[in-house]
């Protein structure tokens, strides 16, 4: 059972891997990019005049060279495309508002547009705006996006593009499946991980629940799901929250790290740096979600370099795992390999050395997603390892116990453990004190170690002539207790019986004499008045010739 769920896990990281490569392709390419020109906007400018003049705009300047504010941005001639079936598609960025002019064929113009509050109602799966072409009877042929307080972090319009409602509702599709998928198996990693932590207390698990409930959030905020759920929440806002959960995100997987290692990775100067990223991180996209657009580019930046420490930090700890030789390093490398790639790609997008995609804008959560599959496998290698530690340790702490009520000659209890199971015991109980006779004899005759042979093999006589449930125990140097139900109780001639029929060492002959006596053993008390009442009737048994059995009346323990 073990290894199929192994098998499974392999097998669904395998498919996630296989559907991210198939479905990230189909994404990229539902819908024809559009070639764009930039014009910073003037007083008095008209979209009539400005289509009529493309000259004027800049086609090789890299967008986020203009800074922020107001623009005209003007599209190549579109393709030949039905105005009726034709959507355009832009991602989502920070700004106030955007009206999209779109010329005719017959030199008619059209617009739409939307503002940050209402953008809800035209995002997208992806955090793209999908706006159709106003109806007109002429084909459309070229557009022109009018910006106002655009903060153009990254650019101002991305990743332009015309497609068909087929193509639109395909990518939402695809969208809908991988982010679907993601939530769901979120959802489940989050329960599992919870459910199992109540049983194991590991600090990693409620960390891991913490990271994948960050992912969650950022996933509902970065996808535009939430924009659709809620269609009057300002676009600004919901980057805002985007923001956030990110910057969370990202300080707790380090602090998932920080639990998931072996203390000895953290340890030195790492162990206060790591929490010094991971509170830059949470105080970074706080002030950002809080005050942007104020001096929205050095919040940008700040933000942007505290993601930078992260991955500064991640090598190192990496390195720490394995100086340590660290029994995790090989999973959460695996795990964690493509979302630190991709971390780095969008801090090099932050940094302007990395142009904007509509596959970078949704790398991360599909990494994650891959992440989080891969990490439930090293989180599921890292409880089984828990589970071999404890059983381990379980194993130990028995036979340390054992050790401890075993005498060590024999294997028999001991004293201590004897008395500590005897007394209690409900009813009445039949003690059996066994001597062995002129011990000190077989001594001198066949030696000190075969005298323990001697001992041994008495032991296992008394153990195999009494029933299971009896209790057996060295209590002196040749003296054997026999405690047992009185209700199940043997004969001591028989116990005797079975003495004299084993073979001792050397052909030696070894008798023992025995004394019984029946009574309650409910207090310590009592033992002291059934081993007197028994020991009694063992020197009887000794007095009256030694190799023989007395059993006392019970009467004699109220004496």
């Amino acid at each position: 059972m073990e290894r199929l769920a192994w098998l499974r896990w392999m097998i669904g990281a395998l498919a996630l891997a296989f559907g991210l490569a198939v479905a990230a392709p189909a994404v990229a390419v539902t819908g024809t990019p559009l070639a764009v020109c930039v014009r910073p906007a003037l007083p008095g400018q008209t979209a009539a005049a400005l289509f009529a003049e493309p000259a004027g705009f800049d086609c090789a300047t890299p967008q986020t060279r203009f800074g922020g504010g107001d623009f005209w941005i003007l599209s190549q001639r579109l393709p030949t495309v039905d105005g009726d079936d034709a959507t355009v598609r832009i991602g989502s960025t920070w700004v106030n508002r955007v009206t999209l002019f779109v010329l005719y064929a017959d030199g008619s113009i059209r617009r739409t547009g939307f503002t940050s509050r209402t953008a809800g109602r035209s995002l997208g799966l992806g955090a793209v705006i999908v706006q159709p072409l106003p109806r007109h009877d002429a084909t459309p042929v070229r557009l022109l996006w009018h910006v106002e307080g655009a903060a153009n972090l990254r650019g101002l319009i991305l990743g332009p593009a015309i497609a068909s409602h087929d193509q639109r509702d395909t990518t939402e599709i695809l969208l809908a499946a991988l982010y679907g998928g993601f939530g769901g198996m979120a959802i489940a990693l989050i329960v599992y991980n919870l459910a199992l932590w109540g049983a194991l207390r590991q600090a990693f698990q409620p960390a891991y629940c913490l990271l994948v409930l960050c992912l969650l959030a950022y996933a509902l905020t970065s996808s535009g799901a939430l924009g659709q759920m809620l269609p009057g929440l300002d676009n600004n806002d919901r980057q805002r929250l985007n923001a956030l959960f990110l910057a969370g995100s990202a300080a707790a997987a380090l602090l998932f790290a920080r639990t998931f290692f072996e203390r000895a990775v953290f340890a030195g100067w790492l162990r206060p740096a790591s929490p010094m990223v991971m509170a830059a991180l949470l105080f970074t996209g706080l002030v950002w979600a809080a005050f942007a657009p104020w001096h929205f580019h050095m919040l940008d930046t700040l933000l942007a370099s505290a993601y930078l420490a992260l991955l500064v930090l991640i090598p190192v700890v990496l390195f720490r795992a394995w100086r340590a030789r660290s029994n995790f390093l090989w999973l959460f490398a695996l795990a964690w390999s493509v979302p630190i790639v991709v971390a780095a790609l969008r801090v090099a997008n932050a940094f302007e050395l990395l142009a904007w995609s509509i596959w970078l804008d949704n790398s991360t959560i599909l990494s994650m997603a891959l992440e989080s599959m891969l990490s439930s496998l090293a989180i599921a290698y890292r409880i089984r390892l828990l589970s071999v530690e404890r059983d381990t340790a379980r194993e130990q702490e028995i036979a340390a116990r054992l050790l401890a009520d075993t005498e060590p000659l024999t294997g028999l209890l001991n004293r201590r453990a004897f008395l500590a199971q005897a007394i209690g015991r409900p009813g009445d109980q039949m003690l059996l004190i066994a001597d062995v006779d002129h011990f000190k004899r077989v001594n001198e005759r066949i030696g000190h170690d075969g005298g323990d042979e001697v001992l041994r093999v008495v032991a296992r006589a008394l153990r195999n002539a009494v029933p299971p449930d009896a209790l057996v125990a060295r209590i002196g140097g040749e003296e054997f207790a026999i405690l047992l139900d009185a209700t199940s109780a043997i004969a001591p001639d028989a116990v005797l019986e079975r003495l004299r029929s084993q073979r001792m060492p050397f052909d030696i002959v070894v008798t023992a004499s025995i004394g019984a006596c029946t009574g309650p053993l409910l207090y310590e008390k009592d033992w002291k008045l059934l081993y007197n009442c028994a020991d009694r009737a063992l020197f009887a048994a000794k007095a009256a010739g030694r190799d023989r059995a007395r059993e006392a009346p019970p009467v004699c323990i109220a004496a």
